[in-house]
């Protein structure tokens, strides 16, 4: 034990290449390409009768891989090196979005990608990673007896508010309820009064109207409505805006508590759920492996999620704690919200249940989270002031 204790104080850039693999938390690393697993297995079942969508569990796979190579990558680079990247990392990204505004290709409906020569790239998506970095970089600097204070969090609220509103304009709900999450840990971390939290609840119970009434668009109003109409117990119409919920519901409950078995998902089989490749995976789960299945598979994500927050607590910088909990929470937000949703808890935005729903941009974008955490626990021990690593 002394012996890893003094090789996790040696610098960062001071180990070999096979120590720095020696000291990663690898059982943190099998639990993800579990995760993982069990994404393309579902994707299998839910696509294998139907040619025009049998490809995507290879696709998935595919892009796994190739995002863990990432996640090593951003892993092997010195927490110190991201500190100083944050701010340009935030204000480049911050630029995108404007130029998505500007010049961005619609597709479905909204205007998020941003053309780079022959590729499309979504900024809203980079910018989850940039605004955590760039809040942690902040209090970094700025925290100290006085973050009790309103006024030392007014920058971190303008920096979340504003990549937020470009994204709601695209429009992209879920991403920005993620900014929102994310962001609002960090602050509610750095320190605040009680009545100050309690204060920005009830403004934002005030505002809950006003924005339903002049922000949102009129699907998104749809939506909202049907929910409230299902939370209500109002009747609503099956086969229009409550069929999706409806068939979801069916299919969880089918599963009963060990499931119909591999393969065997009646509403999976047969096409009923929409979009059960991305926002609903979950549907597919519970119908083929029961109630025990899909809380098998969270207490999973519980388990790396409750990793996550261990590396932050031994990080002896603050901009390592910040950066740690803002990547547990993004990932967290995915999950919890996307539980919800398929559950009827909260109107369906299209958010995708991280490394088990089909898609590329989550699963990189969750990778790249669990890269800065890798980096943070490789950097643990590293105190950081303002000239930089000591």
């Amino acid at each position: 034990m002394a012996r890893a204790a003094r090789a996790s104080a040696i610098r960062f850039e001071d180990r070999t290449f096979a120590s720095t693999l020696g000291e990663l938390p690898w059982g943190l690393i099998l639990m993800l390409v579990s995760v993982a697993c069990i994404g393309t297995a579902a994707l299998y079942s839910a696509t294998f009768t139907n040619p025009s969508e049998a490809a995507l569990p290879a696709r998935h796979a595919i892009r796994f891989c190739a995002a863990i190579v990432i996640m090593f990558i951003i892993a092997l680079v010195p927490i110190g090196v991201w500190l100083k990247a944050s701010w340009p990392a935030y204000f480049v990204t911050l630029a995108m979005l404007i130029g998505v505004e500007l010049f961005g290709i619609t597709r479905g409906g909204s205007q998020r990608w941003l053309p780079l020569g022959p590729i499309a790239v979504q900024p809203s998506e980079f910018m989850k990673l940039a605004l955590t970095l760039a809040l942690a970089r902040y209090y970094h600097y700025h925290l100290n007896f006085q973050s009790s204070r309103v006024l030392i969090h007014l920058p971190p609220l303008l920096m979340i508010l504003v990549p937020a509103a470009l994204i709601f304009k695209q429009p992209d709900l879920g991403t920005t309820l993620a900014l929102f999450a994310s962001g609002g840990v960090l602050i509610f971390l750095a320190g605040l009064y009680y009545r100050i939290i309690i204060a920005v609840f009830v403004a934002g119970v005030a505002s809950l109207w006003p924005v339903y009434t002049f922000v949102l668009e009129p699907y998104q109003q749809e939506r909202v409505n049907t929910f409230l109409a299902q939370l209500t117990g109002q009747s609503v119409n099956a086969l229009d805006d409550g069929y999706q919920i409806e068939q979801a519901k069916i299919a969880i409950g089918s599963g009963g508590w060990q499931g119909r078995g591999f393969m065997e998902g009646i509403q999976a089989q047969l096409d009923y759920i929409p979009e059960q490749q991305t926002d609903f995976i979950l549907t597919v789960i519970a119908e083929e492996f029961g109630f025990l299945g899909a809380t098998g598979l969270l207490l999973l994500w519980a388990i790396i999620l409750a990793w996550g927050l261990y590396i932050a607590g031994r990080s002896a910088s603050l901009f390592g704690r910040f950066a740690a909990v803002g990547c547990v929470a993004t990932v967290a937000f995915f999950i919890l919200f996307n539980v919800a949703m398929v559950l009827g808890l909260v109107p369906v935005v299209g958010v995708p249940l991280p490394l088990i729903s089909y898609g590329g941009t989550v699963m990189f974008t969750t990778m790249a989270c669990f890269g800065i955490l890798l980096s943070v626990h490789l950097g643990r021990d590293e105190r950081m002031s303002a000239q930089g690593v000591i």
